[in-house]
């Protein structure tokens, strides 16, 4: 928060109560709804930040909705219509994750499902696209479809999620931590309403998806630059091309 503070960015707290979608039976799933409601709770109390997770259920989302500010449509249930209309029926803000085995072009379906159940409140967050076996990448056009396809909904990048790459006989998921200042700034030179960012202080000890995350002491110069990159690009007029 303090590096959102100081560079004036928007900031809203993304963490699993419950990582239900892991590959391996023996990884890391978090802290379950009840504890990691009441994490949630304490976070807002104490810090006053917004908070946005997942959800996985129907029967969760009411309850997670008492407590979170935005809830996530996790991109492999993302076709799940008895999730999507559960979630819509909250009332809050929703953050669809594209799945990663959609083109940009079908996402509406989803967004479609939304409005149908009366919520407009709607986030369209790309997080890479599968290319071939154990590899994504992220269609740059893909932001510009979106965006006229779903009627001008805010787009967000998630860029660290972008940048796993399976071990094909692996039980967890690799990364290119290394890429992520490339893959941002082509992101946001498109004109994003966000990045969604995984970071931590030491990304070799994460208990999930640590070789995608930004170091922690490498978030201010990051954030800066990217600050800086959206700030020019949002200052240009409109140029539409027929």
């Amino acid at each position: 928060m303090r590096v959102t503070q100081k560079l004036s960015i928007p900031y809203v707290f993304k963490a699993s109560f419950d990582k239900a979608n892991r590959s391996s039976i023996h990884s890391y799933r978090g802290p379950g709804l009840e504890e990691g409601l009441r994490m949630f709770q304490a976070l807002k109390a104490e810090f006053g930040m917004p908070i946005l997770t997942d959800v996985h259920e129907p029967s969760q989302a009411q309850q997670v909705a008492e407590v979170a500010d935005v809830l996530q449509l996790p991109a492999f249930l993302a076709r799940q219509t008895d999730l999507v209309v559960a979630l819509a029926k909250t009332g809050r803000v929703v953050n669809i994750k594209k799945p990663q085995f959609l083109s940009p072009s079908q996402v509406v379906n989803i967004v479609e499902k939304f409005r149908e159940a009366g919520n407009e409140q709607i986030l369209i967050c790309d997080r890479g696209t599968s290319f071939g076996y154990d590899n994504l990448v992220v269609d740059m056009l893909g932001f510009g479809i979106m965006k006229r396809t779903c009627g001008d909904l805010p787009l967000i990048f998630d860029v660290t999620h972008s940048l796993q790459q399976r071990d094909p006989m692996g039980a967890a998921s690799g990364g290119r931590r290394q890429q992520v200042v490339d893959l941002a700034r082509a992101g946001m030179a498109v004109g994003l309403a966000g990045l969604f960012l995984e970071s931590h202080p030491d990304p070799s000890r994460a208990k999930c998806d640590g070789p995608s995350a930004l170091p922690l002491d490498k978030l201010e110069p990051f954030l800066t630059q990217i600050k800086q990159l959206d700030d020019l690009v949002k200052s240009f007029q409109p140029l539409v091309i027929n």
